[in-house]
């Protein structure tokens, strides 16, 4: 059985470079193991690395033994709904790729507030800017 986007589609992978995903396969995908839901696909930004740190979720630093990298402005990445949602009320919300954002995430956050975030992910990140402010 495929696994379906927030938008009814198949679900597209998210990143490869970190690899992301709960399951590090690039996608978004959940299970019944994923209790954080990591089902949002995010370009993150400064704002939101920082808002997150300051949440207590350090999206920064690499913990090689969960085989997380650390991130930097401009990757894409699989994050949790209830953190990026709370980001979003915090005005740090990252963008989202919708294509890549599992149905699972409309569980916890409306399409309505997603699509207020949606991009198709450019060659060219610097015209999302936040990246690196």
């Amino acid at each position: 059985m495929t696994e379906r986007n927030v938008l009814g589609g198949d679900l597209e992978p998210c990143g490869t470079d970190p690899l992301t995903g709960f399951y590090r396969d690039g996608c978004c995908s959940t299970g019944p193991q994923d209790v954080g839901s990591h089902t949002i696909c995010a370009v993150v930004t400064v704002q939101f690395l920082d808002h997150q740190r300051s949440i207590g979720n350090d999206l920064v630093t690499a913990m090689p033994q969960y085989r997380f990298p650390g991130l930097v402005p401009g990757d894409r990445w699989c994050v949790t709904a209830v953190n990026w949602l709370r980001a979003h009320y915090d005005g740090a919300a990252a963008p989202v790729v919708l294509a890549s954002t599992h149905e699972r995430a409309l569980e916890i956050v409306p399409l309505e507030i997603l699509q207020q975030h949606a991009v198709d992910v450019p060659g060219d990140l610097s015209s999302l800017g936040g990246l690196d402010d």
